[in-house]
């Protein structure tokens, strides 16, 4: 949830607002120590939340940006040992990017 309202830059508030909810209680969501409920996700799909993605945390292909479908497109041409050390990298760079928010 947290990465969604990020990504859109909005604040804890304006999503507590749009989803009827309080800012604790968005702040529980966005740990993990609540779920939100069907009306809530309703109402914050119309700021543009990716409720998919909040509920599955994989993004669709069809949510792909230009950008993205290129890489996978490119990665998909590469041979199999190009394609392991890339995933390699990149969980590398996941693992440094989560120990920095921590």
């Amino acid at each position: 949830m947290r990465d969604e309202r990020v990504r859109l830059g909005l604040s804890q508030e304006d999503l507590a607002l749009a989803g009827g909810v309080n800012r604790n209680t968005q702040g529980s969501y966005e740990r993990g120590a609540r779920n939100p409920d069907t009306a809530y996700l309703m109402a914050v799909a119309g700021l543009g939340i990716d409720i998919s993605f909040v509920l599955t945390g994989q993004k669709q292909i069809s949510d792909l940006s230009g950008v993205e479908a290129q890489i996978i497109d490119q990665y998909r041409n590469i041979p199999e040992d190009d394609q392991k050390m890339i995933r390699r990298m990149l969980e590398a760079m996941a693992v440094m990017e989560s120990r920095s928010h921590d």
